[in-house]
């Protein structure tokens, strides 16, 4: 459970009196729960770059809080080093993180991770504004961001949202939306089961929709009921043309009166000739 620090900030459990190393069996069974490739508790701890990192995260946060800033970047590059996940000691993580393969994560300093979130690498969760105050995005319990997906600005990303991989994200994501794309477009919408359920690298499975395809259908779309709208009318001006020429010329479709080799008498005056 969060608290508030005396600033008024909120802050991860590292910060609210509790021991830095009492929750680490539980980060260990979060990613047996959504790694089946963990096959023990010893593998995970000695093996995964994303537990090292929030490990050392944590000794990093507790350095912070006590306003040691400098021994709190010097454990975050360490961190750095060690797994190529970089996370700022400013960062607010809650429990249970994951962040699977690792390499070239970054987290902002004002970034803000709820409980049950899990990263693939490439993820950036990275700020938009050179002010002092809140700018990196905010990513509520159960968020799944995947690979090379970027998430910017001071936004914030629903609980159990998903962001599909290589996605740019640049404004708010309710709560159990998936996106993806550039910039990011819903594709799975908060009533569908899908986005109840485990979904690796942020992105539903199956058949995608594309919104840049579903777009140009929809132009295409219209453009064949338009097309159809002219032919329509055109064949209604044909028709009108026509009827007007019988109107004038007494002939059928403005066809020309056949010739049956019979020709009117004709008087000398040129009128028609007085019949018998």
């Amino acid at each position: 459970m969060r608290k508030i620090t005396s600033s008024g900030k909120r802050a991860d459990y590292t910060t609210a009196g509790v021991p830095v190393f009492k929750h680490l069996r539980e980060e260990i069974d979060g990613i047996m729960a959504r790694d089946p490739a963990a096959r023990s508790r010893a593998e995970v701890a000695l093996c995964y770059p994303g537990f090292h990192a929030i490990v050392l995260h944590r000794v990093a946060r507790y350095c912070w809080d006590r306003r040691w800033h400098l021994m709190a970047r010097a454990v975050s590059q360490i961190a750095r080093a060690l797994t190529g996940i970089e996370i700022h000691p400013g960062a607010t993580i809650g429990r249970r993180f994951f962040i699977d393969h690792g390499m070239g994560v970054v987290i902002g300093e004002t970034a803000e991770i709820g409980d049950d979130v899990m990263l693939y690498h490439g993820v950036t969760l990275g700020g938009t504004s050179l002010n002092q105050g809140k700018r990196h995005p905010t990513l509520e319990s159960g968020v799944i961001v995947g690979a090379g997906a970027k998430v910017l600005g001071a936004i914030t990303i629903g609980r159990g949202a998903r962001v599909g991989a290589n996605a740019v994200v640049v404004a708010d994501v309710a709560p159990g939306i998936a996106v993806v794309g550039i910039p990011a477009k819903a594709v799975v919408t908060r009533d569908r089961v899908e986005t109840q359920k485990f979904m690796p690298y942020g992105t539903p499975c199956g058949d995608i929709p594309d919104p840049v395809a579903r777009a140009l259908n929809g132009l295409l779309d219209q453009v064949s009921t338009l097309r159809r709208r002219v032919e329509e009318l055109e064949s209604e001006r044909g028709d009108a043309h026509n009827s007007s020429v019988y109107e004038t010329s007494g002939v059928p479709n403005g066809k020309a009166r056949p010739d049956n080799g019979v020709r009117e008498p004709v008087s000398v005056d040129g009128g028609p000739a007085a019949s018998c």
